[in-house]
């Protein structure tokens, strides 16, 4: 059993600020937290004198050891483009845990992620929950499948209609995303009335997905194509979450209503493609007039990992609070991957994913001291 002592505890809890506390860890659990917690003896004591406690951060939307850093095209394994539609295949199943990018973002305090295959698909695979520590894999996962993704726009027209193939239009991205999920429709009403000749792994995949057992992760830049997105998950009662959301704040009341959530970002991306010729901070900004759910992402590797805090802290010069921005990392991300019964906040029974930081996290010179998952220190400076 260890105590986390002396620091000012942001636990993340609606409009509660940091205050004096502390975090009594026991296992890989966080067995209670407050300002008069009373230790037991023998207690390991670790000093955050002088510094903050938080949540361990969150990237919702990443490729970490999907496309490992410092391999060329060797470490690329995060698009099967061999077809536009690939939901047979999963993430989990091309991570390399030795991908340098998690011990950068343990570094960083980021300790939770959600690993998603490329955009170059319209549906492109099973995503997966990992903590950034571990040997293996298996000692990493959270939840493994966690959505399945998919994507509209330039990505998929580019990929395949550069081979000659469908789609190569926005029209042609969104038939092939319906004829896929009708397929999986018809798959599962065979299945149910013992009439199924032959297995499909494709299919099955998708299945909770048509059922609304499972959300899908959605990349789509352009408004015009989140509204398509949101058109055909009506269509078909999925579940959802949009991913990029570039030019959101352009139907930011649309958005506001429709009861699904969002992650922005790279917002320190290039405009590298027509799509994102609309980035800017006003995303951010109009999400958090508009009170739209929003968590921020780096997309690693497009984004060094490192740089969630950093993305967090910069939005504080376009007027968007520290307390909003913190959130967007933490509880938000864990919301938006349905992971928040766990992770998120600081709470007695959550999992004892913490970081200690120099001062207040989004502030200019602030340094990770200590970050812990599972209760287990995985870096110290």
């Amino acid at each position: 059993m260890k105590a986390i002592v002396n620091g000012l505890v942001w636990t993340g809890i609606a409009n509660q600020p940091a205050v004096p506390g502390t975090v009594l860890v026991e296992g890989a659990c966080i067995k209670e937290v407050g300002i008069d917690v009373v230790l037991p003896e023998g207690v390991e004591k670790v000093d955050a004198k002088g510094g903050w406690v938080t949540p361990g951060l969150i990237d919702v939307h990443t490729h970490l050891g999907v496309h490992t850093q410092g391999l060329g095209n060797d470490g690329h394994d995060f698009n099967e483009t061999t077809a536009a539609c690939t939901p047979e295949v999963r993430a989990i199943d091309g991570i390399n845990p030795l991908d340098p990018g998690f011990n950068d973002a343990r570094k960083s305090g980021v300790t939770t992620v959600q690993i998603l295959p490329g955009s170059a698909n319209v549906i492109g695979g099973e995503t997966c929950i990992l903590k950034t520590a571990g040997r293996t894999v298996a000692d990493m996962t959270v939840k493994a499948p966690s959505a399945m993704k998919a994507a509209l726009g330039e990505n998929p027209k580019r990929v395949h209609g550069g081979k000659g193939r469908a789609p190569v239009t926005r029209m042609g991205v969104a038939a092939v995303f319906r004829q896929a999920l009708m397929n999986a429709q018809d798959y599962a009403e065979r299945k149910r009335a013992g009439k199924l000749e032959k297995r499909d792994l494709g299919m099955e995949q998708l299945v909770p997905v048509i059922e609304g057992k499972r959300p899908m992760r959605v990349h789509a830049h352009r408004a015009d194509d989140i509204m398509t997105v949101l058109r055909i998950a009506d269509e078909f009662s999925l579940r959802l979450t949009i991913e990029h959301a570039t030019e959101g704040h352009l139907i930011a009341e649309e958005l506001a209503n429709s009861g699904v959530r969002f992650t922005i970002g790279p917002t320190f991306s290039s405009r590298s493609k027509q799509e994102l010729a609309n980035k800017s901070w006003e995303t951010i900004q109009v999400f958090a007039e508009k009170n739209v759910p929003f968590s921020i992402t780096t997309d690693h590797p497009v984004i060094p990992i490192e740089h969630l805090l950093t993305t967090a802290a910069f939005a504080l010069k376009y007027g968007i609070s520290e307390q909003r921005m913190l959130e967007a990392i933490t509880v938000r991300a864990a919301e938006h991957l349905d992971i928040d019964d766990r992770l998120g906040t600081i709470e007695t029974g959550k999992d004892a994913d913490l970081v200690i930081w120099s001062g207040p996290p989004l502030q200019a010179g602030t340094v990770v001291r200590e970050t812990f998952i599972n209760g287990e220190s995985v870096y110290t400076n």
